[in-house]
């Protein structure tokens, strides 16, 4: 399990629909005739909280995934899926919150103008007019945002001073990190090719031998009269079928990660300047030119230092606040009125017991103050 509770990445109008979905301690009167789920240390969720967290990870997961929406079964088990992880983390959210309260944390007036200042900036909400349609259409009151950002401070809060000074390491750490990732930190050789390609015309599905003959005639025919010394991109502006025939036949530059198998195979005994047989393709025939390449290059520790001090800092960070939030739940008294999400916590308490912290993404930097928003976290290939 990784509690997503960084510093204020607030920047991101997505989190409005994040705050929307937030456990309010703070209850109406209506709220309370509502179906709690779990009482921790007092403080509640409720089911229709609980709901629309459920809602919002749905809402994000199918917009990752470029789904349509869910139903039936398919619904049902992404449901599952999701629940033990956002049951927890509503769990962790309201201890570290409660925490903050006795540490006297709070949001003042001047915060909370400078992030609601970043948020109508980033999403061009000029107007106060606009501002206010924007609330809306998420669902939520100036109230409902501030009560929300208020949320966001205080556990931020928390985890500065209660987690992110313990994370600490030195440059013995950073090399050998370096070391055990040295292929993370070195960029691949590429290659840069020229390419001719001659189509066969055909559904797909047969093969028309005639036409298979003459474009292999054609792609002989041409591949001498480039080694009679004409031109290759001459040749290939006039007689290519490929849309690289615009450029003189040029790819790349390619990444040697990127390359198939079968163009390794090609490449292979070839050097710069040299022009590959004519090689049956899926749609035709085709030659290629080795044009150049660069060897790859590997960054120094002290070249990646930066990279690998932001990488060091969130996997020393989850594995405190990881600590630190088994210590809190230890502590707490946890009355479940929902079975089912008691199993669902209890199984994720024990996967998160029996996981690893893996080395974290390189995409982030701690904020330095309380109101800093740390900015938020592509290959070719031969078309013939």
């Amino acid at each position: 399990m990784r509690v997503q509770l960084e510093y204020m990445n607030i920047r991101a109008w997505a989190l409005l629909t994040v705050f929307a979905t937030a456990v309010t301690p703070a209850l109406s009167s209506a709220e309370i005739l509502e179906q709690i789920v779990v009482k921790v240390n007092g403080d509640i969720v409720t089911k229709t909280e609980f709901e629309q967290r459920q809602v919002a990870a749905l809402r994000t997961r199918n917009q990752q995934q470029g789904g349509g929406n869910l139903q039936g079964d398919a619904l049902r088990q992404a449901i599952a899926e999701i629940t033990p992880r956002l049951i927890l983390e509503a769990v962790d959210e309201l201890l570290l919150l409660q925490r903050g309260k006795e540490l006297g944390f709070k949001m003042t007036d001047q915060q909370y103008q400078t992030i609601v200042e970043q948020i109508r900036k980033e999403n061009r909400l000029e107007s106060e007019e606009a501002f206010q349609a924007a609330l809306k259409q998420e669902g939520m009151t100036p109230a409902d945002l501030r009560r929300n950002l208020e949320r966001q401070v205080i556990i931020s809060n928390v985890q500065r001073q209660e987690v992110m000074q313990k994370v600490a390491f030195n440059e013995a750490e950073g090399r050998k990190y370096h070391a055990e990732h040295i292929e993370e930190f070195t960029k691949p050789g590429t290659v840069t090719l020229r390419e001719i390609f001659v189509s066969v015309p055909g559904d797909g599905n047969t093969v028309n031998v005639a036409a298979d003959e003459d474009a292999k005639r054609k792609i002989d025919d041409v591949r001498r009269r480039i080694m009679d010394g004409e031109d290759f991109s001459k040749v290939a502006a006039e007689q290519s079928e490929a849309p690289s025939r615009a450029n003189g036949g040029l790819i790349g530059p390619l990444a040697r990660t990127e390359l198939t198998a079968s163009m390794v195979q090609l490449l292979q005994g070839l050097k710069p300047g040299d022009v590959s047989p004519a090689v049956r393709m899926p749609r035709g025939y085709a030659i290629f030119k080795f044009e150049s390449e660069t060897q790859p290059q590997v960054m120094t520790a002290e070249e990646a230092a930066e990279e690998i001090q932001t990488r060091l800092w969130q996997q020393k960070r989850q594995v405190e606040l990881d600590k630190y939030l088994v210590r809190l739940r230890s502590q707490a008294s946890i009355e479940w009125k929902n079975d089912e999400l008691r199993k669902a916590y209890e199984s994720e308490i024990g996967r998160s017991a029996s996981t690893q912290t893996p080395a974290a993404p390189a995409a982030e930097t701690p904020a330095a103050s309380e109101t800093e928003t740390p900015a938020a976290p592509e290959s070719k290939s031969p078309q013939s």
